[in-house]
């Protein structure tokens, strides 16, 4: 009998969110983060499914014009996942979805100048 290999994905609860890919920038990053931190970033994921909009330092939303981001015409407020080395998760929520837009491996230069505030 011929198996099928592959890696089963983790299912969610009803009363968890769903992680989606919003760009393939995520994608990209999340399987570099893989590679790197595992650990931490299924601690992340386990974050991301149950509470996304927590606001427990150092995870939470991000500020000044780094505190919002249009999709499809409509303004989300964009968070970020802090993780060990400056690795950083941004990520909006959609209903019970989690979109991750960036996931980078080190600290973005977007936020080193101006922190999150």
């Amino acid at each position: 009998m011929a198996t099928k290999q592959g890696t089963v994905a983790r299912p969610t609860k009803s009363t968890e969110w769903v992680i989606k890919y919003a760009t393939s920038q995520a994608r990209n990053g999340w399987t570099d983060m893989c590679a790197t931190q595992k650990n931490a970033l299924t601690d992340a994921w386990d974050y991301l499914t149950k509470k996304p909009l927590a606001d427990e330092p150092p995870h939470g939303r991000l500020k000044g014009d780094l505190a919002t981001v249009t999709r499809n015409g409509v303004s989300h407020e964009r968070r970020q996942y802090e993780l060990k080395n400056g690795a950083r998760i941004w990520y909006w929520v959609e209903g019970q979805t989690v979109m991750l837009e960036r996931v980078e491996t080190h600290h973005p230069n977007a936020t080193k100048k101006r922190g999150k505030g």
